[in-house]
């Protein structure tokens, strides 16, 4: 059994909460109501698949227990944990990315095509059946640390149809099955859900490769939460304060967490600091050995974003008219474009150094590095010494020609709508009550923003 797991696992979740939730999760079907009920309630209540159901039983796991999302830019996949039986998390699956924007590095502004990296909460109002992407779910960004920053944008989400203008783009299907995924555990009790979104997995070998990138204070701020879920495989309590992520902290007596405000002395079970202090410190040593040697990826591509390697294969075949073996996970619109692929692309994709004149070309365009933020102490209570930098804002990148999308009258943009019942047939759809966090409608259509 996980050490760190909790003495009551999620099967014991009292009635009280479970009925909550049950509760909330009418307002798919609701919600529904605005597109066709017939097309937007087969979305949103699609059953999971027979192969998904078997899959969750052979991880130890059931269909109504809670998950989370980790999402890695450079590697363009998304993953899916889920609760098991002991109620320590485990690897459900992992979701090949179809097409993410703009640069590795947090989003900054309004219209910057950035797709937001942190950590965010979603709750059932967050879900919108009625995407014109066919579903989709809101990051909730700028969150507590992003509006610290004077941090811009709105409608950052995670949604299907395979193009990106500053979100996580998968296929319909894909999304369809993350959607379902997400509804079956806000029906069998869970609240909210985490998403962490990372600019690549937070591995010695990558963090030396991006040892001179502008953003790196940050991203050891997000390391410091991914460690924590690394070593204790449950859901890290995210706080903001002194405008930095602190993780599974509580403030001393009479103390409260400010997003603007100097972080007040704080605890961290001793168990969690010590083991994360241990990680931090080999991993640390294991980036001071491979840095000599490392090529540098570059600050900047140019590429406007990345695409799976699997679908760019599809798109390579449907561009030479040759069938190959190669399975994507769902369909690609006609109108999809890859990113390019730049010097500096293919230098980050294949991890060889940058050619000299393009990497003179970066440089010149890429902003001054930022100072390292040091890890958080391991001790019990704690103030945090330094608090990361913030990230210097991203020259746009040059857009490039797209295909026309069709026509669709919907969108993601939340506007006044009247409800009407519907009746749905499936297990756990959404709705949230005024006594559920999130809201009290699930979010209506209209256009994601950069």
């Amino acid at each position: 059994m996980n050490r760190f797991a909790s003495n009551r696992p999620w099967t014991m979740v009292s009635s009280r909460i479970r009925m909550v939730a049950l509760a909330a999760t009418a307002a798919l079907a609701l919600a529904a109501c605005n597109q066709t009920d017939s097309e937007a309630s087969r979305r949103a209540n699609k059953p999971l698949t027979p192969e998904m159901v078997s899959l969750i039983a052979q991880k130890d796991m059931s269909p109504a227990s809670p998950i989370l999302v980790r999402i890695f830019k450079q590697e363009a996949e998304l993953e899916v944990w889920k609760a098991t039986s002991d109620g320590s998390f485990a690897l459900l699956k992992t979701y090949p990315i179809c097409r993410w924007s703009g640069e590795l590095g947090p989003k900054v502004s309004m219209g910057d095509r950035q797709a937001p990296e942190g950590f965010y909460t979603i709750t059932p109002g967050q879900m919108n059946p009625n995407s014109s992407y066919y579903l989709s779910f809101n990051l909730g960004f700028p969150n507590a640390f992003d509006r610290s920053y004077g941090r811009t944008g709105e409608f950052l989400m995670v949604h299907g149809d395979c193009s990106s203008a500053g979100c996580y783009a998968m296929t319909d299907e894909q999304i369809s099955e993350i959607f379902s995924l997400a509804r079956e555990s806000f029906a069998g009790g869970q609240r909210a859900f985490q998403v962490q979104a990372y600019p690549f997995r937070m591995t010695p070998k990558n963090l030396a490769r991006h040892r001179n990138n502008p953003n790196m204070a940050f991203w050891r701020n997000l390391k410091q939460g991914y460690d924590h879920f690394e070593v204790t495989k449950q859901v890290p309590k995210v706080n903001v304060c002194g405008r930095s992520y602190v993780f599974d902290a509580e403030p001393v007596p009479g103390r409260t967490f400010d997003a603007n405000v100097s972080c007040p002395p704080y605890q961290v079970p001793p168990q969690v600091a010590s083991a994360v202090a241990e990680k931090q410190r080999s991993d640390d040593a294991q980036v001071a050995a491979l840095a000599p040697s490392a090529p540098l990826a570059p600050v900047r591509t140019n590429a406007d974003g990345g695409m799976h390697p699997v679908f760019l294969a599809k798109l390579k075949e449907r561009e030479s008219g040759q069938m190959s073996f190669a399975a994507a996970p769902g369909s690609l619109p006609e109108y999809v474009n890859p990113p390019k692929m730049t010097p500096e692309k293919v230098a980050l994709d294949t991890e060889t150094p940058v050619a000299p004149a393009a990497a003179a070309a970066g440089a010149a365009a890429a902003p001054a590095p930022l100072p390292t933020a040091k890890p958080a102490p391991a001790a019990r209570v704690v103030t945090p010494a330094a608090k990361p930098v913030a990230a210097s804002a991203t020259a746009k990148p040059a857009t490039t020609a797209t295909a026309a999308k069709p026509a669709n009258s919907g969108s993601d943009k939340p506007a006044a709508q009247a409800y009407k019942p519907a009746t749905v047939a499936s297990v756990g759809t959404l709705t949230p009550p005024a006594s559920v966090s999130g809201g009290s409608a699930i979010m209506s259509t209209g256009t994601f923003s950069q």
